[in-house]
C-alpha cells in the first residue's frame, strides 16, 4: 500500500506539473510574454533593466509566437495590421531567432528617408517638436549627450525620439518598404541597430512579429545594481516606471 501511495503522489504531482507547465506556454504564446530590455535603443521610451510584457495576440500569431520557433507553418493567423507608432517585438529577419524591440514607423509601401536627422515619410517630413534642450542617453557602455523631441507620425500617434545634433546617421538613402514588410526604428536615433541597416535587421516581414509591448511591469537600473544584489534594490528600482503603460 505504501508503495502504491508514493507512486501515486509521485504520478499526481508529475500531472500537476505538466498541467501548469501547459498552461504556462498557453499564456506566454497566445496572451502575454515577458521580456527585458538589455540595450539603449529605444531610449528614453524604454530603458535599460526594464521588464515589459508584451501582448501576442495584437497582430495575430505565427511560427515566432512560440517557444523555439517551430516550423508548421509560413502563414499568420488571425492577423491584425500593425499601425505606425507601435512599439513592436519581431525575430530579426537576419536569423529568425534574435528577439528586438522597435517603433513602427513604416508600412508596406511607404518611402522613408533621413534627412539633415529629420524622418520623412512619403516625401513628408515628419513634426517634431524639441522638449528639452540636452539630455543624456545610453549608447553602450557610454552616455550620449542628445535632444529630445516629441515626433508625430502621419497617424497622429507622438512618441518620444534622441537625436545627437551632429549624428552619424543625419542623411540615409531612401528605402522603399516592400509589400508584406515593415521598416522599424528605435527611439534612440543614433544608438539604434534597425531597419536602416539592411544587412542585419532591414525590412521586417509581417511573419516575424511577435506582438506588441504593453506596459513595463517592473524596471533596475542595472548601472546602479542587478537585481542579485538585492539590498541595493532600494537605490537601482526604478519606482516610478512600475506599471508604466506604453
Amino acid at each position: 500500500m505504501k508503495k502504491k501511495s508514493v507512486i501515486y503522489i509521485v504520478y499526481d504531482n508529475i500531472k500537476t506539473l505538466l498541467a501548469a507547465l501547459f498552461i504556462a506556454i498557453l499564456i506566454r504564446s497566445l496572451l502575454f510574454q515577458p521580456f527585458y530590455i538589455p540595450s539603449s535603443s529605444m531610449e528614453p521610451t524604454l530603458l535599460v533593466g526594464d521588464r515589459i510584457f508584451v501582448s501576442k495576440y495584437t497582430y495575430g500569431y505565427s511560427k515566432h509566437s512560440f517557444p523555439f520557433s517551430p516550423n508548421f507553418s509560413s502563414k499568420r493567423f488571425f492577423f491584425k495590421a500593425p499601425e505606425r507608432g507601435d512599439l513592436v517585438v519581431f525575430k530579426t529577419p537576419a536569423d529568425n531567432r534574435t528577439d528586438y524591440i522597435k517603433r513602427l514607423v513604416g508600412l508596406p509601401g511607404d518611402t522613408i528617408q533621413f534627412i539633415g536627422g529629420e524622418l520623412i515619410i512619403n516625401d513628408k517630413k515628419v513634426l517634431r517638436k524639441q522638449i528639452k534642450k540636452k539630455i543624456n542617453v545610453r549608447c553602450g557602455n557610454f552616455f550620449l549627450e542628445t535632444k529630445t523631441y516629441i515626433e508625430t507620425l502621419p497617424n497622429g500617434k507622438q512618441h518620444l525620439v534622441a537625436y545627437k545634433s551632429q549624428g552619424s546617421l543625419q542623411n540615409s538613402q531612401q528605402f522603399k518598404v516592400p509589400i508584406g514588410y515593415y521598416f522599424l526604428l528605435g527611439d534612440n536615433r543614433d544608438c539604434s541597430k534597425d531597419s536602416r541597416y539592411l544587412n542585419s535587421v532591414g525590412y521586417v516581414k509581417n511573419l516575424n512579429l511577435v506582438g506588441e509591448a504593453k506596459i513595463i511591469f517592473f524596471s533596475n537600473d542595472t548601472n546602479i545594481s542587478s537585481l542579485l544584489k538585492f539590498w541595493n534594490l532600494n537605490n537601482s528600482f526604478r519606482i516610478e516606471r512600475l506599471f508604466k503603460k506604453l
